[in-house]
This record gives C-alpha cells, sequence and structure tokens, in this order.
C-alpha cells in the first residue's frame, strides 16, 4: 500500500514538474521568437497574442490567464479534474513566465522565428500531453464540444485554429497569417513526434490478468473493452487480447493502469483510422 502511495505521489509530482517545464518553453517561445516577429501560436495562446496587439496595455499573459479562467471552471465540471486541474496549472505557470522573462529579439529573419517557435512550442506541447494534461484553452473546450455533438476533436482544432490564422491576416497581413500557419505546422509535426495526436487510438494488450484488468478500465476509462482468446506461442501460456479504443488524452492513465495492474502485459498501440458503432466521444 505505501508503495502504491510513493507511487501515486511521485507520479503527482512529475505531472506537476512537467505542467510547469513546459510553461516555461512556451514562455521562451513567445517571448524570444513568436512575440518579436509578430507570429502567432496555436489556440487561446495566439487569441491571447492577437488581443494584447490590440489592447498594448494588457500583455498576452494576463490575456491568456484571463481566457482561461471560464474555460477552467467548464472542464473541471466536464472533463475531468486532474486534466483540468494540471492544464491550469501550466496556464498560470506560463502567465507567470511570461511576465518575467524579457521579450527579446532573438533574430530579425520572420521565418527561423516562426520555425523555431514552431519546434519548441510543439516540444512544450507534446511533453504535457505525454503526461495526461494540456495547455488548457482550445483542448478543453474541444473535449467539451466534442462530447455534445457527433463531430470529431480534430474538426474543433482545424476551426479554432484557422480562426487564429484568419484573425492574424486580416489585423496584420497575410504575410503574418502565413509564418502562423508554418508554425502551427511545425508545432503539430514535433508534437507527432513526441506524443501521438490522433484522435483515436487501438491498444491491444495481451495479459494474463483480464479480469483485473477490465474491471480498472472501467472504472477509470470508461471504455467498452472486446476480450480475444490467446496463447503464448514460446510458453503455451492461456492468455487473453484485450482491445480497447481511446483518445490520445487517455494513453497516459491506460498506460499506467497496464503498470498498475499488469506490469508484465504486452501492449501494443496502433492508429484507428476510424470507428463505426458504439463510441463515446471525448
Amino acid at each position: 500500500m505505501l508503495a502504491k502511495f510513493n507511487t501515486s505521489v511521485s507520479e503527482e509530482i512529475k505531472k506537476f514538474s512537467v505542467s510547469v517545464g513546459a510553461a516555461l518553453i512556451l514562455a521562451i517561445t513567445l517571448n524570444f521568437f513568436l512575440i518579436p516577429a509578430d507570429v502567432f501560436a496555436s489556440g487561446f495562446t495566439g487569441l491571447a497574442q492577437i488581443l494584447s496587439e490590440l489592447v498594448p496595455v494588457i500583455s498576452t499573459g494576463i490575456f491568456l490567464f484571463v481566457l482561461n479562467i471560464p474555460v477552467a471552471i467548464l472542464g473541471w465540471k466536464k472533463v475531468g479534474k486532474s486534466f483540468t486541474f494540471y492544464s491550469f496549472v501550466n496556464v498560470a505557470a506560463t502567465t507567470f513566465f511570461l511576465e518575467i522573462i524579457p521579450i527579446t529579439v532573438i533574430s530579425d529573419d520572420v521565418i527561423l522565428n516562426a520555425v523555431f517557435g514552431g519546434v519548441l512550442s510543439g516540444i512544450g506541447g507534446g511533453l504535457i500531453l505525454k503526461y495526461g494534461a494540456s495547455s488548457g484553452g482550445v483542448d478543453i473546450l474541444a473535449l467539451i464540444m466534442a462530447r455534445s455533438t457527433d463531430r470529431s476533436l480534430g474538426v474543433y482544432f482545424f476551426i479554432m485554429n484557422s480562426l487564429i490564422v484568419v484573425s492574424a491576416g486580416l489585423l496584420f497581413g497575410m504575410e503574418q497569417a502565413l509564418y502562423t500557419l508554418l508554425t502551427l505546422y511545425v508545432a503539430s509535426r514535433i508534437i507527432d513526434t513526441i506524443h501521438t495526436r490522433h484522435v483515436k487510438l487501438t491498444a491491444m494488450i495481451v495479459t494474463k490478468n483480464p479480469d483485473e484488468l477490465q474491471r480498472v478500465f472501467h472504472e477509470r476509462v470508461v471504455r467498452g473493452v472486446t476480450r480475444i482468446p490467446a496463447k503464448g506461442g514460446y510458453t503455451k501460456e492461456d492468455k487473453e487480447i484485450l482491445m480497447i479504443v481511446i483518445t490520445r488524452y487517455e494513453l497516459y492513465h491506460l498506460r499506467h493502469i497496464i503498470e498498475e495492474v499488469d506490469p508484465t502485459a504486452f501492449t501494443n498501440i496502433v492508429q484507428t483510422t476510424g470507428v463505426f458503432g458504439m463510441f463515446r466521444k471525448d
């Protein structure tokens, strides 16, 4: 019991540290690359940049924090407490770092700023997704809207980030919109490298403890499980394959459930192109 408690505390400290570390990376990205070049990030961060350009007396960090308050309240009620808490930790830390780190011009080349800004923001975004949280804002809103409609998460990410690009073009010129698009593309590729961005994934778990794993999946992930009889090719032991379809936000929790219940289980995660039938949308 003590070992499980220590493991749990260790995981929470790790998630908190990653949330703050990702915030530091995002703040450096903004103040060293994107803000000096008038290139905009994705989601609420980009919206905060645009609002700060229109109302210069209020900084990007303050706008980012204020925009995320109502979203955090909604997320706490509708998405999940742990996910929302660490997402808001990331937002609060980003605001803090944006206020204390001075805006510094590293390069006058806008393309260099757009590319390196995309790389760093992708690293920060990928790390926090990998540990079961997000950078708040658009991620939480997309989850809430996807749950109340028949559309996927990807549709809402596309719509919201398109609004950022279009706004940048209308307010600051099409050239800035194109640089912003470059940043978003680079960031998405980096996130792909660090953590899967596919909306749905299929996990196939070969286990000797299927009953307990299925029970915990239903308690913590709330997904249907298909059980397939299997036999070890070398050991000839009777096992089962548990097949479960999840969203990218549940991958972190799934991995830790498997490590906790059956550390010897073999798990294969594959991209799911489409799902037909009963699947609770997230």
